[in-house]
């Protein structure tokens, strides 16, 4: 089964919206970056969400969230550099899931992917809905559990919790690498399905 890793909203606006959170991705980021690079050494593919607010979107004049500015061409909206590689993919979206009204499932299956890893920002809103929606059109969900990242911990661990109850295998990110790397078959979920 071929794999892509799916990260979210590893832009500046939302990585850096202030010295707390700054701090907070500065011990976070490293790790992903080097699991992102393990991933690209055995041609794993990595696909980057991009949030781009639209003009007309409430959230864009910050009248329902706190966020620097993330509308089209703002420094808010910039993937962070340091996460981008040159075989990257970079797909826009300007809902929380990367399924919404995007060209991710297509690209998906054009690049053959069957299943996904979905990293990144944030645990209980970006990162879960997209698992959602890649479950929905039956792709098999890896989550790795140091792979993501909420401002509080405990919106991780129920996000992560649901997850794994719901669609998702939930790993560190070591495994994932040592499953891609070696050619082994990621683990069977552990909790029971929803309609069990």
């Amino acid at each position: 089964m071929k794999f892509a890793i799916i990260t979210n909203d590893l832009q500046y606006g939302i990585m850096h919206k202030h010295e707390k959170r700054k701090k907070q991705i500065d011990a976070f980021l490293p790790g992903l970056l080097d699991f992102l690079d393990a991933a690209r050494a055995v041609q794993t593919p990595v696909i980057h969400l991009q949030l781009v607010i639209a003009d007309d979107d409430p959230r864009a004049r910050g009248v329902e969230f706190d966020y620097p500015p993330m509308t089209a061409g703002t420094h808010g909206a910039q993937m962070v550099a340091e996460a981008l590689a040159p075989t990257d993919i970079t797909i826009v979206k300007h809902k929380d899931s990367g399924f919404f009204e995007t060209n991710l499932d297509a690209t998906l299956k054009e690049l053959g992917v069957e299943g996904v890893i979905i990293c990144g920002l944030q645990t209980h809103i970006c990162v879960q809905t997209t698992a959602v929606d890649a479950y929905f059109r039956g792709y098999r969900i890896i989550v790795p559990r140091d792979g993501v990242f909420s401002p509080r911990p405990e919106d991780t661990d129920k996000a992560l919790a649901w997850l794994e109850w719901y669609c998702a295998s939930i790993m560190n990110m070591n495994d994932i690498t040592a499953c891609l790397t070696h050619g082994h078959p990621f683990p069977a979920r552990v909790a029971e399905p929803v309609n069990a």
